[in-house]
């Protein structure tokens, strides 16, 4: 509907014929929510009895958001999955569900089994983990690692790694049109740095510790720090720890605004940049190649 619309607006009987959905009652349910939203607009038409409809800017953003999850769905390791299938639907839920638990944190953390997990995440109780967890493994976003005495420890796999940059897109843009109460702070950057830093390589001559904060403010209204720092030696990333106090040969720090932006289009100008700017510089575009470079990296 959105891509129909993307090329001129529509009138209501276009739209449903594009579509293919014909019952002009199920075509004005589906509408309803995306107008209301402002994603559609609907323009009454003074020249003729009726209305079209047209792409607002919150629909423009959010089918750019739809095509980077279908390139992140054609990413994944069994092959394409299509955008709209029980495959992809079933991909996504797995993804959201495995964040919102904090499972895809613990693991990015490093592999871990789902006795781990129970230990580690107490507001779900074993079910619901076990249903999680498993929903990640059957849709190939975790992948075995190693043994230990009767578990199987699991770690995220490359496709799984490179899902924050959907979820950051989405995120910035339910802030951007007041969609959800969210504050992009809250956003777990912490899980992607994780995610995406595991097993980087950068160019040879980078080495040296670098810190990634993300800036917020608390509820009562005091400036606090989240993020990482990594360990780069010739090129490769040895450790990421969630941990961002303590010395650091360069940092990179913004507020979350500024790292998605930073993130989504390569150019760190908008988060602040200090000691070894180079080694910096560096890992942020490897953070924006490695989220959103889904084609040029396949």
């Amino acid at each position: 509907m959105l891509e129909a619309l993307e090329e001129e607006p529509r009138s209501l009987r276009d739209l449903r014929q594009l579509v293919g959905v014909y019952a002009p009652t199920a075509m004005r349910n589906q509408l309803r929510p995306l107008t209301d939203l402002e994603i559609v607009i609907r323009r009454p038409q003074p020249e003729f009895s009726g209305l079209k409809y047209e792409l607002g800017p919150a629909g423009t953003e959010l089918l750019g958001i739809g095509r980077l999850l279908r390139d992140w769905l054609a990413d994944s390791p069994d092959g394409q999955v299509e955008l709209g299938s029980f495959a992809a639907k079933g991909a996504v839920k797995a993804l959201v569900e495995g964040w919102d638990s904090k499972i895809i944190r613990a693991i990015a953390a490093r592999p871990r089994c789902l006795t781990d997990l129970d230990a580690l995440i107490p507001t779900h109780s074993y079910p619901a983990l076990d249903r999680r967890f498993s929903a990640l493994r059957d849709c190939g976003l975790i992948e075995p690692r190693a043994r230990r005495e009767r578990s199987t420890l699991y770690a995220p796999n490359r496709w799984l790694r490179r899902a924050g940059g959907p979820l950051m897109a989405a995120a910035q843009w339910e802030r951007r049109h007041a969609i959800a109460e969210i504050e992009g702070e809250r956003f777990d950057f912490e899980t992607v740095f994780l995610l995406a830093t595991l097993g980087r390589t950068l160019p040879d001559e980078v080495s040296g510790r670098c810190r990634l904060g993300v800036e917020f403010r608390t509820p009562a209204g005091e400036l606090a720090l989240i993020g990482v720092q990594m360990q780069v030696v010739e090129g490769k990333v040895l450790g990421c720890l969630a941990r961002p106090e303590g010395y650091a040969d360069a940092s990179a720090s913004g507020s979350p605004a500024a790292w998605i932006r930073a993130l989504a289009g390569g150019d760190p100008a908008d988060l602040y940049l200090s000691g070894d700017r180079h080694l910096a510089g560096e890992i942020v575009g490897a953070l924006h190649r490695e989220l959103f470079g889904f084609k040029q990296a396949a």
